[in-house]
């Protein structure tokens, strides 16, 4: 309640200062962010402190816990449901309001006065949820349980201690640049300068997302004992978007700043991005999706995040209408310049964010409109229209690097890529020629264009003749990041291999030259569940690799069973195998799979976000200023 407060006057006071010229309401944002950040914290710590010490008092501990939960999961916890898992995304809202009200000396008051204000009517919209939508300290007195109902089984693994945390950093972190562009319309100052202040702050957020992201896949990955790593789930969509527009912002950005194009389109993208992550806060919280990754909560509490979410992206919108024709007139750039290859970027991203869009919110539409028929749209359509969007933009991709801003001279674009224009066409028709369409989009063309584009960033930073700026250096990590992830997805895809069997002690199965051997089940007491483990030895070529064992966990308090896959992991393959349900007096259903370089799609995912917080060690962001230097109505320099 005190964070609600403050957060009040964080969205009213600096606004009403920059109306009135008071030098002090116009300065409260620092102070103010600081008191919402601590009060913030210390209810997490008590929530924490419920947690471990088990108050059952409190109904979500109850709910969410159980004294023989393992410590580090009692802690998990706290994020491991609806309410919890707000109060973390409202203290991390909290974070980066406080860290930029720390960190922008480079803006004039009067604008970081704006950027306040809208970032403490954000968290006043967040912290009126939680307090009374969403409160997690409600109290089961004066009678309470003595033992709490335990976490939900799926959440109780390594995955939930990290994933939530990095995906809010990300989700959330896209307020900032949101609050820039707000505060840029309401200036009526839509100039370069908002971009390089906008640069890092969204750099950072987009690495974030990025990580949760990656996260996310790996832990469903090894944890849903089916050895997917992407499903198209609507709720994976819910993060893939903001991404997805995210990944066109940070482009944007950089031609906005470096060439003054593009201003209010990258403000759009701005909103969108942020947009898009309150929409997946709706998706994932409101109870209209059935995922194994949705939060089942009262729908009433959907229609609090709906209105809150009209009352965001409509007004921006609105705002955006009114004010975003105000940026000066465009710079002129050529149609081969590095310009033209982002507005490209930028323009099939937007198109792909828009086709999972569709896909995602069509079954719902289809269902209010028909009165409660359903209808499912899953990987066929998402592969289809996808795939052979982003494949164009890998192949913009292998050249854009090469290209220089404002113009680049044909003669010698080709010349210094004769060789690859040579081999993309080459690969991509004999692909297509000989292994048909499909395997171009799923398979082999993919593989050659990525790696293509690793051979080729190798090469670029090679013939550097000077150490590039942390900047440029964080641009080409980033990109080899995401040619290192589309060889992973399309070796995994193409070449996996698996098997779906039953199987006695002692009986073999050869998948993909590895022999699997099953030796038996044994009864095993965990902590908190009792489990069927089985035990498997891996072979190839008569010698022994590896010895395997997948469980089948039941959790007496949840009485919930759950399936744990067991790996071998190497650099270029993993060998998985889940168990099944029993199929006679010692028979069991196995399932076994060969996934070839499965882990490059995670490294790939690190590699893209590493390069992103590279980019924020550049010297220039700390030393850019905003180019407003006075503001005249205020009488006041920065």
């Amino acid at each position: 309640m005190l964070a609600l407060g403050l957060s009040l006057g964080l969205s009213i006071l600096p606004a009403v200062g920059v109306k009135t010229k008071d030098l002090t309401l116009i300065r409260s944002g620092g102070s103010l962010s600081l008191g919402v950040f601590v009060f913030l914290i210390i209810s997490f710590l008590c929530l924490l402190y419920a947690f471990v010490g088990d108050d059952f008092t409190v109904k979500y501990v109850a709910d969410n816990s159980n004294t023989a939960l393992p410590i580090p999961y009692k802690v998990s916890a706290i994020w491991g449901a609806h309410e919890g898992s707000f109060l973390l995304w409202t203290m991390i809202m909290g974070g980066w309001t406080f860290a930029v009200a720390s960190f922008s000396r480079s803006l004039t008051i009067d604008i970081k006065a704006r950027v306040m204000a809208v970032m403490g009517g954000l968290n006043t919209g967040f912290l009126c949820f939680l307090l009374f939508a969403s409160n997690p300290f409600e109290r089961n007195l004066p009678f309470h349980p003595q033992d709490g109902a335990d976490l939900n089984p799926l959440l109780q693994d390594f995955g939930l201690i990290v994933h939530p945390p990095m995906l809010y950093m990300g989700y959330v972190g896209f307020a900032v640049p949101f609050a820039m562009a707000i505060a840029t319309l309401t200036a009526g100052r839509i100039d370069a300068a908002w971009a390089r202040w906008s640069r890092p702050w969204t750099n950072a957020a987009w690495a974030f997302l990025t990580i949760g992201i990656a996260l996310g896949s790996w832990w469903a990955y090894y944890e849903l004992g089916w050895g997917g790593w992407w499903f198209w789930d609507a709720v994976e969509n819910a993060s893939f978007m903001p991404w997805l527009v995210g990944t066109a912002l940070v482009h944007s950005l950089a031609a906005t700043e470096k060439r003054g194009v593009f201003k209010s389109w990258t403000v759009l993208l701005a909103i969108s991005a942020f947009s898009l992550s309150l929409l997946g806060a709706f998706l994932v919280r409101s109870g209209v999706l059935t995922s194994v990754h949705a939060f089942a909560v009262d729908p009433a509490r959907g229609v609090f995040i709906l209105a809150f979410l009209i009352l965001v992206v409509g007004g921006s919108l609105l705002l955006y209408a009114y004010r975003g024709g105000l940026s000066p007139g465009l710079a002129s750039f050529s149609w081969k310049s590095r310009e033209a290859f982002i507005l490209s970027n930028n323009l099939l991203l937007v198109v792909a964010t828009s086709v999972i869009l569709i896909g995602t919110l069509y079954p719902l539409v289809y269902e209010v409109i028909t009165d409660g028929s359903k209808i499912s749209v899953g990987p066929p359509y998402f592969n289809a229209v996808f795939v052979p969007i982003m494949s164009v933009l890998f192949m913009i991709m292998v050249f854009s690097p090469f290209s220089r801003w404002g113009d680049t001279e044909l003669e010698l674009l080709f010349r210094k890529n004769r060789s690859k224009i040579l081999l993309v066409i080459f690969f991509v028709s004999m692909a297509t020629v000989f292994f048909g369409q499909d395997v171009f989009y799923y398979g082999l063309g993919l593989e050659i264009l990525a790696v293509m584009i690793i051979v080729f960033l190798i090469k670029k930073v090679l013939e550097l003749k000077q150490v590039p700026s942390a900047s440029y250096l964080g641009m080409l990590l980033s990109h080899f990041g995401v040619a290192v992830v589309i060889l992973g997805v399309a070796v995994t895809v193409y070449y996996s291999e698996g098997k779906d069997v039953r199987m006695d002690p002692g009986e073999k199965i050869v998948v993909s030259g590895y022999e699997f051997k099953f030796l038996g089940v044994e009864k095993v007491r965990g902590p908190n569940y009792l489990s069927d483990q089985a035990e498997f030895m891996v072979s190839r070529d008569a010698k022994v690799i590896a010895t395997l064992r997948p469980e089948k966990r039941f959790y007496p308090v949840a009485q919930d069973v759950m399936t744990e896959a067991a790996m071998h992991v190497s650099l270029f393959r993993d060998l998985y195998i889940a168990l099944g349900e029993p199929v006679g007096e010692s028979a069991w259903a196995v399932r076994v799979h060969v996934k070839p370089f499965v882990r490059w799609i995670w490294f790939g995912g690190l590699l893209i976000a590493l390069g992103a917080f590279v980019t924020l060690f550049d010297g220039r962001y700390r030393a850019a200023r905003y180019k407003t230097v006075q503001v005249p109505a205020l009488g006041v320099s920065p």
